[in-house]
């Protein structure tokens, strides 16, 4: 026991009604006023962990000792009330309401019957300059930065009392510029004596900014060690038990024909506000090519234009040379096209349908699976079994609902569902968001195999390092304009990518103009 342990979980082990064991009597102690890492596969048990720390999930067994004394966090509330704070990957914040509103909601000040705005606005000032996490209170959330979202995140489970803080992939959508901003203001958190746990995939960062690291694997810790005494290569080691890539040597070929030819395609909101402006680029054959750009930027919007979801007009967008102008979702896919979504719960999976129904979700209405009005049983069974092997997807058969797996292994199903139909043009759109290093790494080789065998490749990603090292060419867009058009993005570094998607450096527009033309 370390003399300045704050918080012990002692033989913490949880399974669930259906038989899953997520946790396997796990030790994790946190010392007080340190950064403390948590990393591991997904369906590793690290959130399921986090989350009985954060009183989401009761353990089935073991004992939670915070300050020397056993307690029961039965409810976020209960966590809330000893002072342990969660900021989740996804925000839970209210867009229309103010950076002020936000802050206190649930907890308002009142003068009479209303809310006290005036004192809501006094106790964001006071608790932004006492942590210097400088925020606008009268600011709507809707028109902030993803980097001040968080930070209202945070500032708001400080405000509530929280002394150990516990950050869900906090990174993930940040630009390295931002990512230092945030670095610094936990640095700062940890020498005002809070406490802060730290849940990423991104094994530098941990390097960068962790005391400590506690890695698991299938429902267990592998150990806890001093960052400073491990390599990233050596955690990701322990992380799935065999040696991780963390490189791609890609094989030079001529591209093919474009693909996909995007023209002075433009488009702006109700307002008339422009989402889009004269955007211009092709995918060819044999091609990875990267977007990169902090999230709001017309990314979105771009690919729901591509994808059929939203009607194309102000230019011209053509796959194969056919003008997809009016085309929805299932003509464009006759194309040739396929999509891996961003939010793999909302437009990637059916969660109640099985592993196997998932994975013909595209494809049910063709000859190939169906017979008439029935589908063909047997070859969708042998389909399925074979691309769970091929895909290494952890589960108990094809008929295992989707919803039961861990995020990383419900992605590959996804993934293998629009891979294995051998695309002429695949649109991957965060493919390996919130998921761990053997996973990412596995759904690399997958993209890099459609682009060797002569498909083409739109990468949508904020993971920088995935998008460097994929892409063949790299386009950064920057409030609905493409700023930027690299043509060796392996010779770019992240700082520089960084400017480029803050805008605060962009490229000529007739240079960029001239290399996608070229």
């Amino acid at each position: 026991m370390m003399p300045n342990q704050l918080l012990e979980m002692k033989n913490i082990t949880k399974v669930y009604p259906n038989g899953v064991v997520a946790n396997q009597n796990v030790q994790f102690s946190l010392a007080e006023g340190e950064i403390h890492a948590i990393v591991g596969e997904n369906g590793a048990g690290k959130s399921t962990l986090m989350k009985m720390m954060f009183g989401m999930e009761e353990p089935s067994e073991g004992e939670i000792i915070l300050r020397g004394k056993q307690v029961l966090l039965a409810s976020p509330q209960d966590a809330i009330d000893h002072g342990i704070g969660m900021v989740h990957q996804h925000f839970m914040l209210v867009p229309s309401f103010t950076v002020a509103e936000n802050m206190v909601l649930g907890m308002e000040p009142k003068k009479g019957v209303s809310i006290n705005y005036n004192e809501a606005v006094r106790m964001t000032e006071e608790m932004s300059k006492k942590y210097n996490l400088l925020v606008n209170p009268k600011a709507k959330v809707e028109d902030l930065s993803v980097g001040m979202k968080q930070k209202v995140e945070i500032l708001k489970a400080l405000l509530r009392g929280a002394e150990i803080l516990i950050l869900d992939e906090p990174t993930a959508v940040l630009t390295p510029q931002e990512t230092e901003e945030l670095f610094r203001e936990l640095t700062q958190l940890k020498q005002q004596g809070h406490t802060i746990v730290f849940i990423s995939h991104k094994l530098k960062e941990v390097k960068a900014i962790c005391d400590r690291i506690t890695i698991m694997r299938a429902g267990k810790s592998e150990g806890v060690f001093w960052t400073k005494d491990v390599t990233e290569q050596e955690i990701s080691k322990l992380m799935v038990g065999r040696d991780v890539v963390l490189r791609y040597d890609k094989e030079k070929k001529p591209y093919g024909a474009p693909i996909l030819s995007v023209t002075d395609f433009s488009l702006a909101d109700e307002t008339g506000k422009a989402l889009l402006d004269k955007v211009a680029f092709k995918v060819r054959g044999g091609e990875i090519v990267g977007i990169a750009g902090v999230e709001g930027n017309g990314q979105t919007q771009l690919v729901e234009a591509l994808t059929g979801s939203l009607a194309v007009r102000g230019g011209n967008v053509a796959i194969k040379g056919t003008d997809i102008q009016g085309y929805d979702i299932r003509k464009i896919r006759s194309l040739g096209v396929s999509y891996i979504p961003e939010d793999r719960m909302r437009q990637g999976a059916a969660k109640d349908a099985s592993i196997s129904d998932n994975l013909i979700s595209t494809q049910y209405n063709t000859k190939a699976m169906n017979n008439g009005p029935f589908l063909k049983s047997k070859k969708i069974a042998k389909l399925a079994t074979t691309l769970i092997e091929e895909f290494r997807v952890r589960c108990s058969g094809p008929n295992q609902p989707i919803g039961m797996l861990s995020g990383g292994n419900m992605q590959k199903v996804v993934v293998a569902r629009e891979c294995s139909t051998a695309p002429d043009l695949l649109i991957a759109e965060q493919p390996t968001r919130g998921v761990d290093i053997g996973a990412a790494q596995f759904i690399h080789q997958k993209l890099i195999e459609l682009r060797d065998g002569g498909s083409g490749v739109l990468l949508i990603s904020a993971d920088l390092n995935e998008i460097l090292e994929l892409s063949d060419s790299l386009l950064v867009m920057y409030e609905g304009q493409i700023v930027a058009y690299l043509e060796e993005p392996w010779a770019v570094s992240e700082e520089e990518l960084g400017l480029y998607m803050l805008g605060i450096n962009r490229q000529d527009e007739q240079q960029i103009r001239r290399a996608v033309e070229a």
